[in-house]
């Protein structure tokens, strides 16, 4: 059966292409009656840089500010846990190892790079943790970027192969001395779950969790009522949304080429990067949002997406229980899995 028979087809406006830089994200203004979080006087919520994005953690039904602080300690531990750039953690410290030597992880370490281990192996190598020698050489953030050096990128293309990695108990190794991890497609919905594991802990049943655009709903409003999350539409700005969700207890993830990216003659250039050519991949998709359980798996699925482009990411999507897509294309074209339009709000 073709993907089209599987499917609702609605069509946007085409998009010129100099809209392409701007941040696809969600709308955390929750919608509660025409307000947002932070205008609601029930609701304790605070906002901070971290993990090089801007986190937001809303507690809807407790008000003792030293759980929602423990929240961004949490997350804090694991930044200096998982960050490849960070000096000390232990993705930089296997990164920097001298003579191929095995590092000894942490339990939360090694979980996270299983988990992304199986992504790799799913993808098929589409989305690999090794790219590491190859994203560090792409500045996205730099004030005059430009492309890296063609024979560097040729150069450190042997050195990705997630089947190098060898993770046994807590003993992280590589067959390859030049193996280097890089966490970034994925760690951000594993903090997030981790996070609401913490918060559930501390008896917090109504929460939401904004990781940057990352967002996991705990539970669902105290008036028992789901969250409503506006997905923003590709290229405009952050009040303009394609959908709004009703969301109880999941997560909704997105991968997007708009999220970072350069140009150079005229040619967008995106983080989203193919380890077998080391650029930017080039599919017929600006978008990809992933309504899952965990947010760990919305992460990891939604960049798998974007790497196998839109038949084939939606045949993935399919085969899965209890996860349900939203594909963008280039046309401005929304492609739906079955399952995702019975979140979509008619408020």
């Amino acid at each position: 059966m073709k993907i089209q028979k599987l499917v609702k087809i609605q069509k946007l406006v085409p998009y010129k292409i100099y809209f392409l830089g701007t941040i696809f994200c969600f709308c955390i203004s929750f919608l509660l009656s025409g307000c947002s979080a932070k205008q609601t006087p029930s609701v304790l919520s605070d906002t901070r840089f971290m993990l090089n994005t801007v986190v937001t953690i809303s507690l809807y039904d407790s008000s003792d500010s030293s759980i929602l602080n423990g929240a961004f300690d949490l997350c804090q531990h694991y930044e200096d846990l998982l960050s490849r750039t960070k000096e000390g953690s232990e993705i930089y410290t296997f990164n920097h190892r001298k003579n191929n030597s095995p590092l000894t992880i942490s339990d939360d370490t090694a979980e996270l790079i299983q988990k992304a281990l199986s992504y790799c192996e799913l993808s098929n190598g589409t989305f690999d943790i090794t790219i590491a020698p190859i994203s560090s050489l792409w500045d996205f953030q730099a004030t005059t970027p430009s492309l890296p050096d063609n024979t560097e990128i040729k150069k450190q293309l042997k050195n990705i192969n997630y089947k190098d990695l060898q993770v046994k108990g807590n003993i992280l190794s590589s067959k390859n001395p030049y193996t280097q991890i890089d966490l970034g497609a994925i760690a951000k919905g594993f903090i997030a779950d981790k996070i609401k594991e913490y918060l559930i802990a501390n008896n917090v049943q109504s929460a939401v969790i904004n990781l940057g655009g990352n967002v996991l709903c705990v539970g669902e409003k105290p008036s028992k009522e789901p969250f409503h999350i506006g997905v923003q539409k590709p290229f405009e700005t952050h009040q303009e949304t394609v959908h709004t969700l009703s969301i109880k207890d999941l997560s909704i993830v997105s991968s997007g080429i708009y999220e970072r990216y350069f140009k150079v003659d005229g040619k967008l250039y995106h983080h989203i990067l193919n380890p077998k050519t080391g650029y930017p991949y080039d599919t017929d998709l600006t978008s990809v949002t992933i309504l899952s359980k965990k947010s760990v798996d919305g992460d990891g699925l939604s960049t798998t997406c974007f790497s196998l482009g839109l038949e084939k990411g939606m045949e993935l999507i399919e085969s899965l229980d209890d996860v349900y897509a939203l594909f963008i294309t280039e046309d401005g074209t929304l492609h739906y899995t079955k399952g995702f339009q019975q979140f979509i709000s008619e408020s």
